[in-house]
């Protein structure tokens, strides 16, 4: 069962029933002893789940949520003329609710704390962006949120940048790196004859140069993970300055790379974000790895 986390307002009214209980007790008369009818105490009651998508690690992302969320999203999509089917609109808005949640709940691990006042504050200043609490309420209600429930989308999404940023401030502004040029062709065939033309003693920059008279194949310096496709980046990174690879395909054509130098370098303010995503990212997996979630049909 997973289901271990209660809503505040039923916890409190569960305690304040239990105290008021106990209280009574001291002031009853005193029960007749009856050995053969031993007394029953009924259970407390259980807090009712509420409709949910998902609980990670006993927080409930409500079904409500999931469908303003939803909704804003396919909205934006329909905006910018993108097409996006029901069924991965629906995965890519839950995954980033999962993600919310697991950074909201580590920056609260972190003792980040969000005032009830610097709330309140941030709120203000987002009713005035929008033109006012009418158009605020406007909006709650055109996107399926109630005061509370936006409340506590708020709250968490704060919670989730705090920790968002200090993740990719961790990200070190230098790395070991590759100085890397590259052949690319757009079929196998042309790539073969580049490779063999390189094994026969063709000069590699004068070969990129044909094959890319704009750039002459220059790629800058790449840290690890920075070429993103995986097979390129460990073939770019098994080289030596001097070396050139075999042939990497990859979607966006046949690659041979060539190292003109490595070592440590600062990164390109690209390189960096490039970084700062895949730190993020990788916190993410390896956060929901260990993180107990149960996902609600």
């Amino acid at each position: 069962m997973f289901f271990k986390f209660q809503p505040f307002n039923a916890f409190l009214a569960a305690s304040l029933a239990a105290g008021l209980t106990a209280c009574a007790s001291l002031f009853a008369p005193p029960a007749t002893p009856t050995p053969s009818a031993p007394t029953f105490t009924p259970p407390p009651p259980t807090a009712t789940p509420p409709p949910s998508v998902a609980v990670v690690n006993g927080e409930y992302i409500t079904l409500a949520e999931f469908q303003a969320e939803l909704a804003r999203y396919k909205l934006a999509q329909t905006s910018i003329g993108a097409a996006v089917s029901e069924e991965e609109a629906a995965n890519i808005v839950l995954e980033d609710l999962i993600a919310q949640t697991l950074l909201s709940q580590a920056a609260r691990d972190a003792n980040f704390t969000l005032s009830e006042a610097d709330l309140n504050a941030r709120l203000a200043s987002l009713t005035e962006a929008v033109g006012g609490a009418d158009a605020l309420s406007q909006w709650q209600t055109a996107h399926g949120y109630d005061e509370a429930s936006f409340r506590a989308a708020l709250k968490r999404s704060v919670e989730a940048a705090w920790m968002r940023d200090k993740i990719i401030a961790d990200v070190p502004a230098s790395a070991e790196q590759i100085h890397l040029r590259q052949i690319l062709t757009y079929n196998e065939e042309d790539a073969r004859a580049a490779l063999e033309q390189l094994n026969g003693g063709a000069d590699f920059d004068q070969l990129a140069a044909l094959y890319d008279p704009v750039t002459f194949g220059e790629l800058g310096w790449v840290p690890r993970g920075y070429l993103l496709d995986s097979k390129a980046d460990e073939a770019a990174f098994a080289l030596q300055a001097g070396e050139y690879s075999g042939i990497v395909a990859t979607e966006a054509g046949f690659h041979i790379f060539k190292a003109v130098e490595r070592g440590e370098h600062p990164l390109s303010p690209d390189a960096l974000l490039t970084m700062q995503e895949l730190a993020l990212r990788n916190w993410v997996t390896e956060r929901r790895q260990r993180s107990e979630i149960t996902l609600n049909p």
